[in-house]
């Protein structure tokens, strides 16, 4: 019975009204007790005053019947007034009571009011008389001062309260008759008003049924703005979701078959029984097949003859070895990895395999590189130890007896000794800026300095060939900011390059200027040139124009490689330009540090360069 959501609401409200009308009636029967309990107090007290002032002005211990006559006057009032008097015993000298004259006051009245007034309080006390018919009465005591302000009696007053609880108890009637009323119109209205939740309700649960069963074209009339009509909103708003949703997900599918079929790696999918899922078309380029030929193979056709290691019956038989790869060998050359993995259905049991293949042609090359790049590395040690082990041992078996000979052996070992601490040294610096492990030191750098520096460190070498060096330096200070050794280091292998294939008597230009945001560093020479062939490869490391002529001039074929790294690390660049027998120009372009100071040294270095008043010569 209380599944139904229109019961439930009923009892709600009916329990809701229940415990509201309860709370109130409460509430207000113990307002109108509280509230006519202190109105009589305020009437108690008013007559108590009324009486004091009145015998104040007689002398009422003396004169009993005239203070009884006075008190005889109040007995219209309601209440029972007595006048106690305090040297007697407590004997009541006037009362409204007649019968209560000249007795014990502590017999009749609360002896503790009574004794407390005496004391100078004002008492109270409300009172339930024990008997077959209760009686309440609120009973109050107040000190009666003579003219010289002491307490000569106790005017006590009592009031019967009956009248008052017999109104309260008809209150009481009057709102459980008001709540038995307002609960049978609640049950009514609240039939109705849950008809009009739970009809809506019952609308959407009927036609989100028939959504269910696959049919979107639903919608609910919107009958008003409250929850059921967002409830009816939002339910239309999920019909066209859904609708939205579908195509969607149409479009999704769309956009996979698209990427499946214009990704560069290929995709296969095979069922457990070998059958083909699906094949996209870079999958059938790589496996050298067209769509036709595909849909009537099976697995193993496509993989076996490529992968013995891939046959379905192996996967079936040995469930651990669902995952990994295979290398595929084709017959035009290619290599093809095939890394593999199963797919689950919702159950997690296993329907079949997908195969992803990437071409790795590309990748076998960049790895025989590799292989090339150390056997480069020991080819150029194995030359200089050839040497060293056999003059050491033609030395050590005392075939060379002449000092000058010796000594010829000697250079020759040292020579070869530090050819190798050469490449070792370089070998170093370019895995330690392959994995980031070189520790630059930024500091501002005097370009224009560091390139007369290098020049004077050059320029025995220059002198003994013959050659002539021009370098126009800059007309302002231009200042970067990096590790000025390893910046040095670039210029020394660049100039040293232009020297070393640059013939006698042949020249070399340098200069160096601003370029908007960067300084260049331009290195020229009219020397031998490099091939235009071989240009692309320059950088790379190892690599020799002529292999023989280099390896005379005794470089190791990394120092460009290093001197890019060090440009690209400091965030400049290089750039080199080359024509056979015409000879080379290198561009190293630095980043500015800054503001370049306004001030120009004219004098800062002692180079011993001359000067023709266009730029420095050397010759």
């Amino acid at each position: 019975m209380f599944k139904s959501i229109r019961i439930k609401m009923i009892t709600i409200y009916f329990l809701l009204i229940f415990i509201a009308m309860v709370i109130v009636g409460v509430f207000i029967i113990q307002q109108f007790e509280s509230y006519h309990l202190g109105v009589e107090r305020n009437n108690i007290m008013q007559v108590s005053n009324s009486v004091a002032a009145t015998l104040q002005n007689m002398d009422w211990e003396e004169q009993q019947d005239e203070a009884q006559e006075t008190i005889g006057l109040y007995e219209r009032v309601g209440m029972e007034i007595y006048i106690v008097e305090k040297d007697s015993n407590f004997k009541i000298v006037a009362s409204t009571n007649p019968a209560h004259r000249n007795k014990n006051a502590t017999h009749i009245l609360e002896p503790e009011l009574i004794l407390g007034a005496f004391n100078g309080e004002e008492m109270e006390k409300d009172m339930v008389s024990s008997g077959q018919q209760s009686v309440r009465s609120k009973n109050m005591a107040f000190p009666l001062y003579d003219e010289a302000s002491r307490i000569s009696g106790v005017i006590y007053v009592r009031r019967d309260l009956g009248d008052i609880y017999q109104t309260l108890y008809q209150s009481r009637i009057i709102l459980v008759q008001s709540t038995v009323v307002a609960l049978m119109v609640t049950i009514v209205l609240g039939y109705f008003i849950a008809a009009s939740i739970t009809g809506p309700i019952r609308d959407v649960t009927s036609k989100a049924s028939k959504m269910a069963s696959g049919d979107f074209n639903q919608v609910v009339e919107v009958k008003s703005n409250d929850e059921i009509g967002q409830l009816a909103s939002m339910f239309n708003y999920l019909t066209a979701r859904l609708k939205t949703s579908l195509q969607e997900i149409s479009n999704e599918k769309q956009k996979l078959d698209a990427i499946l079929t214009y990704m560069a790696d290929g995709v296969v999918a095979t069922s457990m029984e070998g059958n083909l899922v699906h094949i996209n078309p870079r999958a059938l380029s790589m496996l050298s097949l067209d769509r036709k030929q595909s849909q009537q193979m099976v697995f193993d056709e496509i993989f076996h003859a490529s992968s013995p290691a891939l046959c379905l019956k192996d996967f079936q038989g040995d469930p651990s070895g669902w995952s990994g790869s295979e290398i595929l060998a084709m017959r035009d050359g290619r290599k093809i990895r095939a890394s593999y993995a199963p797919y689950r259905n919702e159950e997690e049991e296993m329907e079949g395999l997908i195969f992803l293949l990437q071409d790795i042609t590309e990748h076998e090359k960049l790895e025989t590189i590799r292989k090339e790049f150390v056997a480069n590395v020991s080819h150029e040690l194995k030359t200089p130890l050839t040497t060293i082990k056999s003059y050491t041992e033609t030395m050590l078996e005392g075939g060379v007896d002449d000092p000058e000979m010796q000594q010829q052996f000697l250079s020759v070992i040292d020579s070869e000794a530090d050819r190798m601490a050469r490449l070792v040294r370089d070998l170093l610096q370019l895995s330690n800026m392959d994995f980031q492990q070189t520790k630059w030191e930024q500091q501002p750098i005097h370009l224009s300095e560091l390139t007369q520096k290098t020049l004077t460190t050059m320029e025995h070498t220059i002198k003994s060939k013959n050659q002539q060096l021009v370098y126009q330096p800059p007309e302002e200070m231009i200042l970067t900011n990096g590790d000025e050794d390893a910046i040095e280091q670039v210029i020394l292998n660049i100039l040293s390059n232009a020297i070393k294939y640059t013939p006698e008597e042949g020249e070399i230009r340098v200069y160096l200027q601003k370029e908007n945001e960067s300084a260049a560093l331009t290195i020229q020479d009219n020397g031998i040139g490099i091939p235009s062939q071989d240009l692309p490869r320059v950088f790379e490391r190892f690599y020799r124009v002529d292999k023989a002529r280099s390896r005379e001039q005794g470089g190791t074929g990394l120092g460009l490689s290093i001197a890019q790294q060090i440009m690209e690390a400091h965030g400049g660049t290089l750039h080199l330009y080359s024509r056979e027998d015409k000879g080379t120009r290198v561009i190293m372009r630095f980043p500015l540090r800054g503001k370049d100071v306004e001030t120009i040294l004219e004098t800062g270095l002692e180079t011993g360069l001359e000067t023709d008043g266009k730029g420095v010569i050397l010759s």
